[in-house]
């Protein structure tokens, strides 16, 4: 083989392990340049899921400790007042008692010592509107007229005993719901108590008077029923005293009444110890104010009477 073919044989296999060796180091560096990528985008993930996390961590979590306060449940009116810790007599410095002779006899022997004694023998709560029975400074008022006269927040309403011998049942529940409508819209701010009435004791009414008035516990029951009715439908607090005061017979206890009417002291300042645990105030019964009350419509003079004279 001649010199010439030895010489450009060994620059073929120069140029050949040249190109070899660019060909690996291009290789080299593609490896590089893929490992490099990979590795950077693994940090940016880490990174971007280390942010998230972060983010997340950032957001309060809720107190287990603070939870919704409900509101209190309204006030049902279905039902009497509950039994709950007792005031004292302060609590009726500006109440106005409004009744007959059983409440008036409760003003006098209960020790209560304070409120407006809005009362007349022989009331009915059919006339409580026009009959004038009070005179004041020479003049004469109706209950509800005198009722006016002063700023009150609390009105006790017990009227009943002197209609029991009239049966008209559905005019006694329409006047005492208008009885109800009238005292709101004098009296605005006030709690308005209807209280149930006591029962009697019907022995003692036939040995005192033969039982001339035809009282008895059966239609007094009946009446209770009635006042518990218009004071739900009218949003005024029932006061169950008969559940007080009645025994086993369903009657007033002996020794409550010397008449089996009207009541003894003892049996008064019972009375006054059921007022006085059993109270309502004003913004629980109506948080968002007063039941409106319509305009009175124009009435006629209430010609109902009871038979003879009243028995308080």
């Amino acid at each position: 083989m001649s010199d010439g073919y030895r010489g450009k044989n060994s620059s073929r296999n120069i140029l050949v392990m040249v190109l070899a060796f660019l060909a690996t180091l291009a290789l080299a560096a593609a490896i590089f340049l893929f490992f490099q990528t990979r590795q950077t985008g693994t940090e940016l993930d880490s990174s971007q899921s280390g942010s998230s996390s972060a983010a997340k961590s950032e957001i309060p979590s809720p107190d287990p400790q603070e939870q919704i306060v409900p509101l209190p449940p309204a006030y049902d009116f279905s039902q009497p007042a509950p039994a709950r810790e007792a005031v004292d007599n302060l609590y009726f410095e500006d109440a106005a008692f409004v009744g007959d002779s059983r409440t008036d006899g409760f003003m006098l022997y209960s020790g209560i010592a304070c409120g407006k004694n809005l009362t007349s023998n022989g009331l009915s709560i059919f006339r409580l509107a026009d009959k004038k029975v009070l005179t004041i400074e020479n003049e004469e008022y109706t209950l509800l007229e005198a009722l006016a006269l002063e700023e009150y927040r609390k009105v006790y309403l017990s009227l009943g005993i002197n209609e029991l011998g009239i049966y008209q049942d559905d005019h006694f529940y329409e006047s005492y719901c208008d009885a109800i409508d009238q005292i709101r819209r004098l009296q605005p701010r006030a709690v308005i108590y209807i209280q149930g009435l006591i029962p009697l004791n019907e022995g003692q009414i036939v040995e005192a008077n033969g039982n001339k008035f035809n009282l008895n516990n059966e239609h007094l029951r009946v009446y209770n029923d009635l006042m518990r009715k218009a004071a739900e439908e009218k949003q005024a607090v029932y006061l169950d005293l008969y559940s007080d005061f009645v025994d086993e017979n369903g009657e007033l206890p002996l020794g409550a009444s010397r008449d089996g009417v009207h009541l003894k002291k003892e049996a008064c300042q019972q009375w006054l110890e059921y007022l006085k645990t059993h109270t309502v105030d004003f913004d629980t019964l109506y948080p968002n104010g007063p039941p409106p009350v319509a305009e009175p419509e124009p009435s006629q003079p209430d010609a109902t009477t009871s038979n003879g004279s009243e028995p308080g």
